[in-house]
């Protein structure tokens, strides 16, 4: 009985994980570039009741007796599926239609990468244009440098094609590509980027190192949409039907616990 209260505790305790994951789903139900996230559990270490591999009467067991010891959170793995597009009246609002990820140089100069295509045009030095995001981190061309433009270039005239490449109208008010193309990268294992804050991840030795796609022949290109942002791919509907299936669980073995208790106490009785 008392290896049953371990157990039920343990369940208790992946069921909170299991709720809070659900709850972060739905606070970012809004944010750009979210990834749902599911919480993934393994059972613990079994105990071997009966070693024999006979019966009493000296007959062949197929199979031996052991109990589990409960259950623990294994992963909390992001699903990277499409998002919705969602129509943004600023221009420097992009969305990716396939499998790549935005690169940005963050505060302590390494490279992140994300999925939140909300950028804007900032002012950098020479009164050139540094295009960053809303934190106001440089957003990375294909050759891993920041995209920055001198003080000729007026930013509301700036169109990016479909392939990533900026452009800026000619004298006939055509588009002409400038020689700047926004850097969208692939990972062979997205699942296992490591998650940081701001909708940003980080290579880790699960995900693989980023692939280029713009020197990388053998990756599915991704699209970049001007106008649009991916939005969250959480299901609220979903994610409610999940939290009733993990509130009802919770209170499953939270009843083992009472009745393991209940059992204790009648057995304590005996003997009075």
């Amino acid at each position: 009985m008392v290896r049953s209260l371990w157990s039920a505790a343990s369940g208790m305790i992946a069921q909170q994980t299991n709720v809070d994951t659900i709850a972060n789903n739905l606070a970012n139900v809004n944010t750009t570039g979210y990834k749902t996230e599911i919480a993934e559990f393994k059972s613990l270490l079994y105990q071997t009741m009966q070693t024999k591999t006979t019966s009493a009467n000296g007959e062949n067991k197929p199979i031996s007796a052991q109990v589990g010891l409960g259950v623990r959170n294994s992963s909390i793995t992001s699903v990277f599926k499409q998002g919705p597009m969602l129509a943004s009246s600023s221009d420097t609002a992009f969305a990716i239609q396939g499998k790549g990820f935005f690169a940005v140089r963050g505060e302590d100069g390494k490279t992140y990468y994300t999925r939140n295509g909300n950028f804007n045009f900032n002012m950098g030095t020479n009164n050139g244009l540094v295009l960053s995001t809303s934190d106001g981190l440089p957003v990375l061309d294909t050759r891993g440098r920041a995209i920055t433009l001198n003080s000729n270039y007026v930013a509301s005239k700036i169109t990016v094609s479909a392939d990533g490449q900026l452009c800026y109208p000619d004298a006939s008010n055509n588009p002409q590509p400038i020689g700047i193309t926004i850097g969208v990268f692939q990972f062979s294992n997205p699942a296992g980027l490591e998650k940081t804050n701001d909708t940003l991840y980080s290579p880790t030795a699960a995900s693989g190192a980023a692939l280029n796609e713009a020197t990388n022949n053998n990756l599915e290109k991704s699209s970049v949409i001007q106008g649009y942002l991916e939005g969250s791919g959480v299901q609220v509907v979903d994610e409610m039907v999940n939290m009733i299936v993990a509130q009802r669980a919770y209170e499953m073995n939270s009843k083992a616990i009472t009745t393991s208790d209940e059992m204790m106490q009648q057995a304590n009785n005996l003997k009075r």
